[in-house]
C-alpha cells in the first residue's frame, strides 16, 4: 500500500499494513477462489451448450422431422363446420397499452384460422378509463368485422399477469378451447403462425408447449436496444434450442407461445406466486412429464425496452422471479418421481443455479469489487486463466446469437457488468425473499410513438426527474472503481486501469441515466 502523508496518515497507514496481510488479504484470497470456482461452472454450461448447439445445426433432423407433423388441411364437413382445426384461444393481456393495443389485437384477428374456431381474448386491466375505452372500442370494431373477439375486464389487479390469465380461463368459451396462445400487448404475430404450430400439438399428444422466437421491430433505435438484442438472441438461438433438443424442456417466455390447456390444468393452472409467472408454469408441467418444442424459425415480431427506467424493471423482474421461485421449488423438483435424474439435476443445476443465480453473481462480484480490490491488497494474486482467458471465451460463446453485432462486443460487456448489479441484487431479494421480491412494474411500450413525435411525458418536478435519472448506487461503484483504476495506474502492476477506467465511465452514464431513449416532457 502506498505511504499516506501527515502523522493521521501514517496511523492509518499502520493500521492497514498491520491488518492487510493477516486479516484482509486471506478472506479476499477466498473470495477470489470462489469467483474462479464460479467461472469456472459458468465457463463449462456455456461450452457444453456451444458444443450441443453445433451437433444440433450440424446433425439433428429440423423438428418437422424429428415429430410428427402434417399441413392443416382446409376440409370443411357440411354438419361439424372445420371439424380438422381445433379451437385456439388467444389471450392477449394488457395493461394501459395505449401505444401498441392496436397492433396486437390487429395482428392477432388477422391469424389465419377458421374464424369459428378461433377465440380472441383481451384481458384488460388497464387503470386508464381513457385507454380502456379505446380497447374496448377497438374489440367491438373487429366484432363488427365477424371476428370472435372478447373484451375481458376485472375489478382488481390481483396476481397481476398470471391473474388475468387465470381468470381469463374461467369462462365457459375458453374452457371448449384445446389450445390457447398467448400474446402480449407488443406482440405482432404472423397470420400462418397458427397452422405452423399447431400441428405439432394435435399429432404429438405429449407435447405441451411450442414457443415461437421473439424478433425486435425496435433493435436498432438506440445502443440499449441494440445490446438487449444480443442477450436475448443467445437465450434463444442457444439456450431454448439446446433445452429444447436435449431435454424437450426449457422455461416458457411468457408470450409468442401456444399451450395445450389440459397440460396448464395438470399442471395446476397459473400461480401468482412469483414474478415469473410463464417459468413457474413451466416447471410444474415439465415435473408432469409433458414436453416442450421450440422453433426458431416460428419467429414472432416484438419490442424491446427502449428506455433504461423501463429495461431496469424488466431485469428487476427476470432476475427476482427465478431465484425466488428456485427457493420455492428446488425439494419438488429433487424430489419428484416423474421425470429421470439426468433431467432434474439438468433443471436444478443447470437451468437454475448456474444460469439464474452464478452468471449474474459471478460477473457483478469478480469484475466489479474482487478484481478491483485485489489491486489494493498485492499479496492476493488472481490467475490470468481466471481473469483473462476464461472471460474472453464466454464472451466470445455468448456473441453467437448476434453475429451483425459482433464488434460491438466490447460495448456490451460494459453494460453487462453494470447491469450485473442490479441483477444480484434482485438475486439476492428473491432468494431471500425480500421486501421487493413481488414487485411487478409493467415494461413500458412506446410502439411508434417517438417516430411520430406523438409521446410525450408528463412535466415533472426536479426532484422528481432526478430520483429517476439519477443512481447513486451506480454513481458509487463508478467512484470506488475510479479510486481502484487511479491506485492501479500509480502504483499497480496489472494494467488493470485500462479496464476500470473504462468501466468507470459505462457505471457513470448509467448513473446519470444517458442510456437508451429520452421520452420527451410536455
Amino acid at each position: 500500500m502506498a505511504e499516506i502523508t501527515g502523522y493521521g496518515g501514517e496511523q492509518i497507514s499502520f493500521l492497514l499494513e498491520t491488518v492487510r496481510a493477516p486479516v484482509i488479504a486471506p478472506v479476499l484470497r477466498i473470495c477470489v477462489y470462489i469467483c474462479l470456482a464460479m467461472s469456472i461452472m459458468v465457463f463449462i454450461e456455456r461450452l457444453y451448450m456451444g458444443i450441443v448447439i453445433i451437433l444440433v445445426k450440424l446433425f439433428l433432423k429440423k423438428p418437422e422431422k424429428r415429430y410428427n407433423w402434417k399441413p392443416m388441411t382446409e376440409d370443411v364437413d357440411v354438419e361439424s363446420g372445420n371439424s380438422n382445426f381445433p379451437t385456439v384461444l388467444v389471450q392477449i393481456p394488457m395493461y394501459n397499452e395505449k401505444e401498441v393495443y392496436k397492433i396486437s389485437i390487429g395482428a392477432a384477428c388477422n391469424l389465419s384460422w377458421p374464424a369459428d374456431k378461433l377465440v380472441i381474448q383481451v384481458l384488460d386491466d388497464s387503470t386508464d378509463a381513457h385507454i380502456k375505452d379505446l380497447v374496448e372500442k377497438e374489440c367491438l370494431r373487429w366484432g363488427s368485422k365477424g371476428v370472435n373477439i372478447r373484451y375481458q375486464i376485472r375489478e382488481t389487479r390481483g396476481g397481476y399477469k398470471a391473474g388475468a390469465l387465470k381468470e381469463g380461463l374461467k369462462h365457459d368459451y375458453a374452457k371448449a378451447c384445446e389450445f390457447v396462445v398467448i400474446f402480449d400487448a407488443d406482440f405482432r404475430p404472423e397470420p400462418d403462425f397458427l397452422r405452423r404450430a399447431v400441428p405439432f400439438l394435435i399429432h404429438n399428444p405429449d407435447i405441451a408447449l411450442v414457443q415461437g422466437r421473439w424478433r425486435f421491430v425496435n433493435a436498432n433505435e438506440c445502443m440499449l436496444t441494440r445490446m438487449q438484442e444480443m442477450s436475448l438472441d443467445y437465450h434463444f438461438k442457444v439456450e431454448q434450442e439446446v433445452g429444447s433438443a436435449t431435454h424437450a424442456f426449457f422455461g416458457f417466455n411468457g408470450t409468442g407461445g401456444i399451450w395445450r390447456l389440459a397440460a396448464i390444468n395438470e399442471a395446476g393452472g397459473w400461480k401468482d406466486r412469483t414474478t415469473v409467472e410463464d417459468m413457474d408454469l413451466a416447471v410444474r408441467a415439465g415435473l408432469k412429464g409433458w414436453k416442450f418444442l421450440y422453433l426458431g424459425d416460428l419467429q414472432v415480431k416484438s419490442e424491446l425496452p427502449s428506455t433504461f427506467k423501463a429495461f431496469r424493471f424488466q431485469q428487476h423482474r427476470w432476475s427476482c422471479g427465478p431465484a425466488n421461485l428456485f427457493r420455492k421449488m428446488v425439494t419438488e423438483i429433487a424430489t419428484n418421481k416423474k421425470v429421470s435424474l439426468y433431467k432434474k439435476f439438468y433443471v436444478i443445476y443447470s437451468f437454475f443455479f448456474v444460469r439464474k443465480l452464478i452468471a449474474h453473481m459471478f460477473t457483478f462480484f469478480f469484475y466489479c469489487v474482487v478484481l478491483p480490490l485485489t489491486i489494493l491488497v498485492p499479496e492476493v494474486y488472481v490467475p490470468k486463466w481466471g481473469a483473462i482467458y476464461i472471460p474472453c471465451i464466454i464472451t466470445a460463446l455468448n456473441s453467437v446469437g448476434t453475429p451483425r453485432s459482433f464488434h460491438l462486443l466490447f460495448f456490451w460487456i460494459l453494460f453487462e457488468n453494470v447491469m450485473s448489479f442490479q441483477r444480484t441484487k434482485a438475486t439476492f431479494i428473491g432468494l431471500f425473499e425480500a421486501k421487493r421480491a413481488n414487485e411487478w412494474v409493467v415494461t413500458e411500450k412506446l410502439g411508434d410513438a417517438l417516430k411520430n413525435k406523438t409521446k410525450t411525458a408528463p412535466k415533472k418536478s426536479l426532484s422528481k426527474f432526478l430520483g429517476d435519472r439519477i443512481l447513486i448506487q451506480e454513481l458509487g461503484f463508478a467512484a470506488f472503481l475510479f479510486f481502484c483504476g487511479c491506485y492501479d495506474f500509480l502504483y499497480g502492476r496489472n494494467n488493470y486501469f485500462i479496464y476500470l477506467f473504462l468501466q468507470v465511465i459505462t457505471f457513470t452514464i448509467a448513473g446519470f441515466g444517458f442510456i437508451g431513449t429520452v421520452v420527451p416532457t410536455s
